[in-house]
């Protein structure tokens, strides 16, 4: 059975992520990252470089990656 787009993926493996990472989680094509204590602008350029095409934003301890825009018609 097919996941719908906006289902919440967790990922187990938080070795892949920046050091004191509680959680990543997926909204659709966003990513969040949430840490234990607050990340620093060393954890936003590691994210920043995984998602060189997305808007990445820091707020104290979650990292979010945004989703694409969607194109206008």
């Amino acid at each position: 059975m097919a996941r719908p787009v906006n289902a919440i993926r967790s990922i187990e493996d938080s070795s892949l992520w920046p050091r004191g990472t509680r959680e990543v989680s997926y909204i659709g094509s966003a990513c969040v990252v949430e840490g234990a204590n607050d990340f620093d602008h060393h954890d936003l350029t590691l994210i920043r470089r995984r998602f060189p095409d997305r808007h990445v934003t820091l707020d104290g301890d979650t990292i979010t990656v945004w989703p694409q825009p969607r194109e206008m018609r």
